[in-house]
């Protein structure tokens, strides 16, 4: 599953749609997505009449002039091209449209993050030999773009990509320790701890979308296998307890107890901090900031450490039970949307960005000597991002590497500042297996599909 094969499905799907001859295909889909939208949502029955549809009409590219004398192979990718296309369409209807889903994902997401903090490879019986948790990262880092998708395999792909690697790690530790080649009992273990970890959003809504609206046909093989892995994961964190983390229940209790009250002590000094700034109205000096940098390093730390008696022994922060620590930590987008709103009442704006002074800059106004301090403040500036996502232990939010504005002056002095400041990088990210939501969102917003629907005849492959 290529992401050029993705792209080049739904263009060719989209291509097609533009003739003459697709307008009763058209007018079906069209219909189609009309009156499903029309319907209060019902999860059981919207899957039936999705996949009912679906099929249907993949019936009918087999018999269309269209797809005359194709492959199965261009039927395939036509198939792929109407998910995606009707799904995208439909995703804000469908996702997560169930209070129930909603409930279950905020407590999964909870569980996530309180026993993230203080769960080892140990407690899940995975042995020294395939523990491999710099490399897990790479898992973790699949997993967490789960949420940029919309297109049910999209969402498949990038549970996939973190099962694959989390496989191919394991064949390899055991051909370099000489040991039997892993099975489901060292593969699950650490697909549970690699998820807990990587905490991703919505994972109980985002696993029903897949089950409901990804074509069944195509959720097979190796898919499935790695599919319901997943599933069994979920399910083993929503009951987690002692006795599935090889702990007392004491040494449970205390450790989830200690978990609650780092984060809520957390989010209480996110409010903190807010207020500061927002009766400041200033930015803070530097020396300011190495005062709390130093107060901060004093804390108890997130991650305890490896044993349980140590564990144990180690000063825990007091839990409160005040009603005002409990509430939910709020989220990059909530503190980002809090900081602007402050930000806007402030009566000397200018001075809180005196430290930026390429904010306001044009691409025509910068030079080759302005690259090393844009450089250094870029690195700085996301620096502090990505720790304040760990710090709150959430996905680490996605940041542009380059900022495409398309000038030609631009363009010319980002090339000068490559070939003198370059440094050599590794990539994570072209082994990408998705489309990105622009992409999706660009090729959908121009299909004839959006023009205005008349209404005429009985669409073809519609069930009543």
């Amino acid at each position: 599953m290529e992401n050029a094969d993705v792209i080049l499905g739904l263009h060719d799907f989209l291509e097609r749609m533009r003739q003459p001859s697709a307008s009763d295909i058209v007018k079906s889909i069209k219909s189609f997505i009309v009156s499903f939208t029309n319907n209060a949502p019902d999860p059981e029955r919207d899957s039936v009449i999705v996949q009912e549809f679906l099929n249907n009409m993949e019936g009918v590219f087999r018999k269309h002039p269209l797809w005359a004398g194709c492959s199965e192979e261009e039927l395939e990718s036509a198939g792929e091209g109407l998910e995606k296309y009707v799904m995208t369409k439909l995703f804000s209807r469908v996702f997560a449209s169930h209070p129930d889903d909603v409930k279950l994902d905020e407590d999964l997401s909870e569980k996530m993050a309180l026993v993230q903090q203080f769960i080892r490879p140990e407690n899940l019986d995975i042995t020294p030999t395939f523990q491999n948790e710099t490399s897990w990262l790479l898992a973790q880092k699949e997993l967490q773009k789960i949420n940029m998708c919309k297109a049910p395999r999209d969402k498949l792909v990038c549970i996939l990509n973190c099962c694959k690697v989390i496989n191919n790690l394991l064949i390899n530790a055991s051909i370099a320790s000489n040991e039997n080649p892993p099975g489901a009992d060292e593969f699950l273990p650490v697909l549970i701890y690699v998820t807990i970890k990587a905490s991703p959003p919505q994972l109980h809504s985002n696993l029903l979308y897949i089950q409901r609206y990804r074509r069944q046909s195509r959720l097979v093989a190796e898919a499935a296998y790695f599919f319901t892995n997943m599933l069994s994961a979920e399910s083993f964190i929503s009951n987690i307890d002692a006795k599935a983390l090889s702990m007392d229940e004491t040494e449970f209790s205390s450790n989830m107890e200690s978990a609650r009250a780092l984060l809520s002590g957390l989010s209480a000094d996110v409010d903190g901090l807010s207020s500061q700034i927002d009766s400041a109205g200033d930015y803070m000096p530097r020396a300011g900031q190495m005062e709390m940098k130093n107060q901060s390093s004093n804390r108890t730390p997130a991650t305890p450490p490896k044993t349980s008696e140590t564990k144990l022994k180690t000063k825990s922060v007091p839990y409160t039970s005040n009603q005002a620590s409990m509430e939910k930590i709020p989220s990059l987008s909530d503190l980002e949307n809090k900081g602007a709103t402050m930000l806007l009442k402030e009566d000397q704006v200018s001075k809180t960005f005196q430290e930026f002074p390429y904010l306001f800059a044009q691409a025509g106004d910068l030079t080759v000597n302005d690259v090393e301090d844009l450089l250094s403040n870029y690195k700085r500036i996301v620096f502090k991002y990505i720790c304040l996502s760990k710090g709150m232990s959430v996905a680490t939010p996605q940041i542009p590497s380059k900022l495409q504005t398309g000038g030609p002056n631009q363009t010319e002095t980002v090339k000068k500042s490559q070939d003198i400041h370059s440094e050599p990088q590794e990539d994570m990210d072209r082994t990408d297996d998705r489309v990105s939501l622009v992409e999706e969102e660009s090729l959908v917003s121009k299909s004839p599909l959006d023009e205005p629907l008349e209404p005429q005849g009985n669409p073809v492959g519609e069930t009543s």
